[in-house]
This record gives C-alpha cells, sequence and structure tokens, in this order.
C-alpha cells in the first residue's frame, strides 16, 4: 500500500497500485521456463542413459551374477584362487608401498635447481605418458627367455645365460610385474608429491637454515608432517588402483607360468571368457570387495574430514 501511495504522489504516474508479480517473473526468479527445462533435459537425458547403460547396469547385472554363496565355496575350494589371493596381497602391499616411498624419495630429487633436472624429469614422466597396453607388452617381450633384450644383454656382454623371467618361476615373473607396474605408475605420484613439496612456504626452510637445522632434520621436522596429509590420501587411492589393476599382469607375464602369477582382476577375466564361467569369474572379482569397501569409506572420511592440503 505505500508503494502505491508512492506512485499515487509522483507526477506524471497515473493514480493505480503496483500489481502483483506476474507468472512468468516468478518463474525467471524461482524456477525454470519451460524452453530452459527443455534445453535441461536435452543435455541431461542423455548423460543419465549413459550412466544407467554402463555404470549402473553392469554394476547390478554383476552383482545378480556373483550372488550365489556356492559360487564362494566352489573358488575357496580351488587351489589357483587361494594362490591368486596371495598374489593379489603380495602384489598390492609391496607394489604400493616401494611406488609411493620411491615416489616421496624423488619428488625431493627433482625439488633441486638445475637444467638438468628437469630433463631428468621429463624423461622420468615418459613411462607414465606412455600408454600402458605398448608399454607392457614390450616388457613382456624384452624379459622373454630366447631372445628377449634383457637375456640377449646378459649373455653379449657377460657370457651368462639369463633365466626364464616369465617361463620357469612364479616369483620370477610375479616380480616382474611388480617392477613393472612400480616403473608405469611411480612417476605419476612422483609429479603429485612434487607439487606437494613445491606448495610449502620456502620461509620454513629459510627459518630452519637460521636454527642450524640439516637435510635430515628439515624434512623431519618440516617435509613430511607437512605431507603426511596428501602422503596418505595418494597411498589409498593408489591401493585402490592396484587392487583393481589388470594390465600389468595380463600384457606381462599373462597369469603365467602354469595360471600361478594371476591377481583377483585378470582370474576373473580368465574364468568369466577362457572357461566360460562369467559368475565363477564375477564371484572371483567380487571377492576383493570385502578389502575394497573398507579402503573407499577410510578414503572418503578422510577427504572429507580434512583437507589435502598444506
Amino acid at each position: 500500500m505505500a508503494d502505491a501511495q508512492l506512485v499515487r504522489g509522483h507526477p506524471g504516474f497515473p493514480a493505480r497500485p503496483l500489481s502483483a508479480p506476474s507468472k512468468h517473473k516468478r518463474a525467471r526468479g524461482g524456477g525454470l521456463q519451460r524452453s530452459e527445462f527443455v534445453w535441461a533435459a536435452a543435455f541431461i537425458i542423455p548423460y543419465a542413459a549413459v550412466f544407467l547403460a554402463f555404470v549402473v547396469y553392469p554394476v547390478v547385472y554383476g552383482l545378480w551374477l556373483g550372488h550365489d554363496p556356492a559360487l564362494y565355496a566352489e573358488l575357496l575350494s580351488e587351489p589357483i584362487y587361494q594362490r591368486t589371493v596371495v598374489n593379489t596381497v603380495l602384489y598390492v602391499v609391496i607394489g604400493v608401498n616401494l611406488k609411493m616411498f620411491g615416489a616421496l624419495l624423488l619428488s625431493g630429487l627433482f625439488m633441486r635447481r638445475g637444467w638438468w633436472v628437469k630433463g631428468l624429469l621429463l624423461v622420468f614422466v615418459l613411462p607414465w605418458a606412455m600408454p600402458a597396453l605398448p608399454a607392457f607388452i614390450s616388457i613382456h617381450w624384452m624379459l622373454n627367455s630366447q631372445w628377449g633384450l634383457l637375456n640377449n644383454v646378459l649373455w653379449n656382454v657377460f657370457g651368462v645365460d639369463g633365466p626364464g623371467w616369465l617361463d620357469t618361476s612364479r616369483w620370477l615373473a610375479l616380480g616382474a610385474v611388480i617392477v613393472s607396474h612400480i616403473w608405469k605408475w611411480m612417476p605419476f605420484w612422483t609429479v603429485i608429491l612434487l607439487a606437494g613439496r613445491m606448495a610449502i612456504p620456502q620461509e620454513l626452510y629459510e627459518a630452519a637454515d637460521v636454527d642450524g637445522a640439516t637435510g635430515l632434520k628439515r624434512f623431519a621436522h618440516i617435509t613430511l608432517p607437512l605431507l603426511a596429509n596428501l602422503y596418505l590420501i595418494c597411498t589409498l587411492l593408489s591401493t585402490v588402483f592396484t587392487l583393481g589393476d589388470f594390465n600389468a599382469v595380463y600384457f606381462v607375464s599373462g597369469g603365467g607360468p602354469a595360471l600361478s602369477t594371476h591377481v583377483l582382476a585378470t582370474l576373473g577375466i580368465r574364468n568369466a571368457f577362457e572357461i566360460a564361467r562369467p559368475d565363477l569369474g564375477m564371484a572371483a572379482v567380487m571377492s576383493a570387495l570385502p578389502l575394497m569397501i573398507p579402503l573407499v569409506i577410510v578414503l572418503m572420511r578422510k577427504l572429507r574430514t580434512t583437507e589435502v592440503q598444506l
């Protein structure tokens, strides 16, 4: 009413009250217009359809395939599954810890100044930049016992017959797979930790120099505490990624010799396609969930409760 009186008292305006906001204005301020809704649906529906077809449906169908408890009793009775569980644990524990510890140390090396350090970092990142398929296939042929590059070098340089890296020993083949995985993925985590080191304020190191702190003390009292949160998050992520890794085992050792180096990811593929038991393959993959789910929960809680920053 006060607005109406102001309008009536203003010269040049008709003496009428202000009308209520129209539906068009309410729609513009508090919701979507019809045309905007159509455009929003046009963008959302294709993504929702792809998500349902390629994420929700495969997950639900896989859970349905592996729901029978008899499948897990059958898995546990097979010696190949028992070896596979041991291989998976060794692959994850050794691979993740050596990879992350090496990345932490190398990130300190690449913090040094100099053109040669930048050139070395460029060369070091190349394995990660390469596609996984040709990288692991190249390693497979390098380790061939008859005409592989490594055994030829041992014979031509030292006159020594090289071992059958992938043909004779389970532990040699599994070690080759772990080393290949570390070689491929250590550069990625090194770059992440290098970025974390670069975010540490230099004033802290300058103050440590004034106090007479050596390089080891600076690392123990400044670098390590400030990188601990980032290192933990990266380790959890790396564990989740490594647990589901398929490429290194499949393309380097192929699960051999004699099916002795399979991990759960490759055993699931073998059961599903080579012996035509998709239900047993899905059960092998799903048997990793008791380890995977707690890792994901801890990771999500860590990301929610703390910030990954310095």
